[in-house]
C-alpha cells in the first residue's frame, strides 16, 4: 500500500510537490534554493546565510553521517528548512550524536523526503529561485490553496535586512582555531598578534577560526555597530563576515560605517555579504540573481594571476562589475556565469571575495585569504 504523503512544498506558481515530512510539523514560508554539495549538509543547515531560505539538496543521500555538535556553524540552524531525494538514514559515522530528523524536529525545523529534486532543481534554474510553502502534516492534511496563497503574499528577499536577525546580541572574544585530528577545536594554536574587529551579519564559526588560525586576536561586534565602537577597539584590521538579505537593506546602517573605516585607511577583508557592503561602499550596487550561486564546487577565475580555484559559495545576490568605480579592481569572476566574485582597492590593503574561503563545506583552495589579511596587517606595521 501506497504512503500518504505527509508533507509537501507548494511554490507560488501553483506547482506542488508531494513527500515524507520529518523534522518539526507546521508550516514556514521562505525562498528555495538548491544546493549542489556533497557534504556538509549540517554546517549548510546552520550557516546564518541561509536565513529565510529552504535548500534543496541536489545529492540524494541527506542525513547518512548524523549529526555532530562539532560541525555547527551557528548555535541553531538557520535554513528553514531541506528537501531531500531520500528519506535520511540512521546515521552511520563515529562522530554523530543523533540523527538529522531528530535534531530538525528538536529546533523547529522542516524536511520533506521523497521529491524528485532533479526536477525541482530545473525549475529552480529555468524560473529563479521560487516562493514557497513547506508544510509537513503527519495526518496529511494540506489546505492546498491556502498554501499556495501564503506562496504568492510573500514579499521575499528583496529589501528585507536579516543581518539584524542572524547577528550577535553583543561583543565577545573568539579565541578558538581550526579543527586538529583527535584534538578537536581547541583554543591552543598560532600566536594571535593581530586586532580584528569582526563586523558580525552572520558569520560562520569557521570564518571565525579561520581569522583566529591566520594570527587574529578576533572581536566580534554585532552588524549594527557604528565606527566609533569600532574604533574604540583600536583594530589593526576589520573583518566583514557573510549574512543573509538583500545588501542594498543591510548597507542602510552598514555602508555609513564601512565608509568610516575605509577613511582610516585599516586593512579590510569581507567575504560574501561583507563583499557586498564593501562594494556598496565603495560606490558599486548590487543586484539580484536568478537563482543564486549554493554548493562546493564553483570554479572561480583570479583575472589577474590566471589561477582558478574550486570554491565554496552561498548566495543570491550579486555585485555589478558594471558598477565598480574607478580604482576599484574585480579580482576575480565565476566561471559558471561571469559574475563578479572579488575585488579590491588599488594601492590599498582593502579587499573582498563573493565565495567562501573558509570551506566549511568545501575546498580548501582560497584559504591563502586569510593569511593575505594577516600579511596587509603586518606590513601597515
Amino acid at each position: 500500500m501506497e504512503q500518504k504523503p505527509t508533507a509537501c512544498l507548494a511554490l507560488a506558481d501553483g506547482t506542488i510537490f508531494y513527500g515524507h515530512g520529518f523534522g518539526a510539523t507546521g508550516e514556514v514560508v521562505a525562498e528555495l534554493v538548491f544546493n549542489t554539495a556533497m557534504t556538509g549538509y549540517q554546517e549548510i543547515m546552520t550557516d546564518p546565510s541561509y536565513a529565510a531560505q529552504v535548500v534543496t539538496f541536489t545529492f540524494p543521500h541527506i542525513g547518512n553521517t548524523g549529526i555532530t555538535p562539532e560541525d555547527d556553524e551557528a548555535p541553531e540552524p538557520v535554513a528553514a528548512g531541506i528537501v531531500v531525494k531520500w528519506d535520511p538514514t540512521e546515521p552511520s559515522n563515529w562522530r554523530a550524536t543523533s540523527d538529522l530528523a531528530d535534531w530538525m524536529a528538536r529546533r523547529g525545523r522542516i524536511g520533506i523526503g521523497g521529491v524528485d529534486t532533479r526536477r525541482l532543481t530545473r525549475a529552480i534554474r529555468q524560473q529563479g529561485a521560487p516562493h514557497v510553502v513547506l508544510a509537513h502534516d503527519p495526518q496529511g492534511n494540506f489546505d492546498i490553496e491556502s498554501l499556495i496563497a501564503k506562496a504568492r503574499a510573500w514579499p521575499g528577499l528583496v529589501g528585507l535586512d536579516l543581518a539584524r536577525e542572524v547577528t550577535c546580541a553583543q561583543s565577545y572574544r573568539w579565541d578558538e582555531g581550526l579543527w586538529r585530528w583527535n584534538e578537536g577545536f581547541g583554543g591552543d594554536g598560532p600566536d594571535r598578534p593581530f586586532r580584528v574587529v569582526a563586523l558580525d551579519y552572520g558569520a560562520k564559526r569557521n570564518i571565525l577560526r579561520s581569522l583566529a588560525e591566520s594570527g587574529a586576536d578576533v572581536t566580534v561586534l554585532p552588524a549594527t555597530a557604528t565606527a566609533e565602537e569600532i574604533l574604540a577597539h583600536d583594530p589593526e584590521g576589520v573583518f566583514l563576515s557573510n549574512g543573509p538579505g538583500d545588501p542594498a537593506a543591510t548597507g542602510e546602517y552598514a555602508v555609513p560605517t564601512i565608509r568610516r573605516l575605509l577613511d582610516r585607511d585599516l586593512p579590510i577583508f569581507g567575504i560574501c555579504l561583507g563583499h557586498q557592503m564593501l562594494a556598496l561602499a565603495l560606490g558599486a550596487e548590487t543586484i539580484k540573481m536568478n537563482h543564486g550561486h549554493h554548493g562546493a564546487n564553483h570554479p572561480v577565475k583570479d583575472v589577474e594571476t590566471g589561477k582558478v580555484e574550486i570554491t565554496s559559495m552561498n548566495h543570491g545576490f550579486a555585485v555589478d562589475a558594471q558598477t565598480l568605480p574607478q580604482g576599484v579592481i574585480e579580482t576575480h569572476v565565476s566561471l559558471f556565469d561571469g559574475s563578479n566574485c572579488g575585488l579590491r582597492v588599488a594601492d590599498r590593503p582593502v579587499f573582498s571575495v563573493q565565495y567562501h574561503p573558509e570551506a566549511s563545506p568545501g575546498p580548501q583552495d582560497s584559504a591563502y585569504l586569510f593569511q593575505r589579511f594577516a600579511d596587509a596587517m603586518q606590513t601597515r606595521r
